[in-house]
This record gives C-alpha cells, structure tokens and sequence, in this order.
C-alpha cells in the first residue's frame, strides 16, 4: 500500500467498495421532554449496523493557485450507507470527500502543510465538517487505542447512578465503555501484513458547521477518526483488502451538575469491512 503515482498518495488505499456488518453506534441523546441546556435525563442508544462505503477518484489533481506556490490536491469521493443489523431500518447516510494535501510545486520546506490529509463530511441531520490529519504506514498489525463512549466529566458531586446506562447496554456484544476493543477482537487471530493509519481531528485547523436546530439541542463540537487500511493474509496465502474505523462526534447538551458548562457526550462508531 505505497503510494502511488497518482497523487492520492496513502489515501489511494482507500479506493474501492467496502463491506462489513461488524458496525456499532453508541449515542446519548436527550429524553423526551428534556431541556438540553438544564439539568435533565438521556436515553442511550446502542445499535449493531451494517455498512457500504464506496471511495471513487476525482480525476485530476485540483489545483490550488498561491501565486509563487501552488498546491495540487488529489482528490477521492465516498459514500456511505449504513442500516440496522437486525431492522434494515436506514440509521446514515453521508457523503464528502478525502483530500491528499502534500503536492506543493515547486517543492519548499517551509510551504509542507502541517497536515497532510483531510476529510469533509456532509449528512442530513444538518452536520458538515471538516477534519486534517496525517497518515503513516507500518509493517503487521495496528496499534488500536482504548476509547471510552461515556462523558468525560458530568460534574461535581456525581449524581448516583445517573451513568449506570452505560454499564447495562449489550454486554458481552458491545464494550459500551471502551468500543475499540471489538476492533482488536476482530483481528486478534488475524495475521496482518501491513497498516495504512489515518487520523485527523476537527481540532487539527477544522471545524464541526451544524444547521440552528442541532445548535440548540445537541450541538455537535468535535469530529475526530482513526481509519486502518490493512492487508491481511489468508489461511490459503492470499491477500485480502480490510479497512477497520473508529470514529467520535462530541455531542454537547444538559448542564453539569454543580458546576459551569455543557456535559460532552462522545458520539461513537465502530466497524470492520472488507473490500469487494
């Protein structure tokens, strides 16, 4: 998975159509009747989902024109769609783009973008974003993080088992409190060639735009996700194409208890896919 000529550079990994029916969302959301901005109750919902995501080329590096620099994006498409494992009822849809960053000509040193990729993201709920990051490659495996889908911080004193939902959802499916641990599982026995990693971050010189409703009642702040391009060996020697993600969306609403701000609630996704 080196990069090729094309000027996608690691993004051209990407290209293709992706499966998988591994996928878990993992969002709070206000109850019924609950005012976002006061002290109030919050359903968590927890779904298995299945998953297609389809990256195509643009075409033609874009160029961008900076006078005695210019800057030649190579450019790829996706789409995804994602339904209920167990309903089929449709849960997502988004489309964007993944940009490659690192054609500047002529080459300078103090011209090299701080980050070398990026990724806008559209969906209908009223949410676009922009994120930047950086990609590396390494021999074997990933190295997969820990994450946790509960609020960081929901004040002081806690309020008695006003987290317990978080403990009670899908045990034994799900880790609710570190999903990232399905992502190891699933490639546990696996022996794994290679690793494509892409991680960008809405904090990274980008930004979370949301329509005034999401605004008011659960205002999306950050976007951050790690995708992992893998080669994979088979028991029969062959080679097969997997793509695994985590990704997190704070989702801002209900006051702290006994202190000053707005509880951040990670909005998380998981999944495993292989190309077709």
């Amino acid at each position: 998975m080196s990069d090729n000529n094309d000027g996608l550079g690691p993004l051209a990994g990407l290209l293709g159509s992706w499966t998988g029916s591994k996928g878990w969302n993992i969002i709070a959301v206000p109850s019924a009747g609950s005012e976002p901005d006061q002290e109030g109750a919050f359903e968590l919902l927890v779904r298995p989902y299945t998953e297609t995501i389809t990256f195509s080329p643009v075409g033609d590096l874009v160029r961008n024109r900076g006078g005695a620099v210019d800057q030649f994006i190579g450019a790829v498409q996706y789409e995804m769609k994602v339904a209920d494992l167990e309903t089929n009822e449709a849960l997502h849809v988004e489309n964007g783009m993944w940009l490659y960053l690192d054609n500047i000509k002529p080459e300078s040193p103090e011209d090299k973008p701080k980050f070398s990729i990026a990724r806008s993201a559209t969906i209908p709920h009223g949410d676009s974003a922009m994120i930047l990051g950086n990609s590396s490659q390494s021999k074997g495996a990933p190295t997969i993080p820990d994450i946790s889908s509960e609020p960081p911080d929901i004040g002081a004193p806690k309020v008695l088992g006003y987290l317990d939902p978080y403990g009670t959802q899908v045990p034994g499916l799900i880790s609710v409190s570190n999903p990232n641990a399905n992502l190891k599982e699933d490639i546990a026995k696996q022996t794994i060639l290679e690793t494509t990693t892409l991680s960008l971050d809405s904090a990274n010189q980008g930004g979370v735009t949301n329509i005034p409703f999401i605004n008011r009642f659960a205002d999306a702040t950050r976007f951050q996700c790690d995708y992992w391009i893998e080669t994979v060996e088979t028991e029969d020697n062959k080679t097969i194409q997997q793509l695994q993600y985590s990704q997190i969306v704070d989702l801002e609403f209900h006051k702290k208890f006994g202190k000053e701000g707005l509880i951040i609630w990670p909005h998380v996704n998981i999944n495993t896919l292989r190309k077709q």
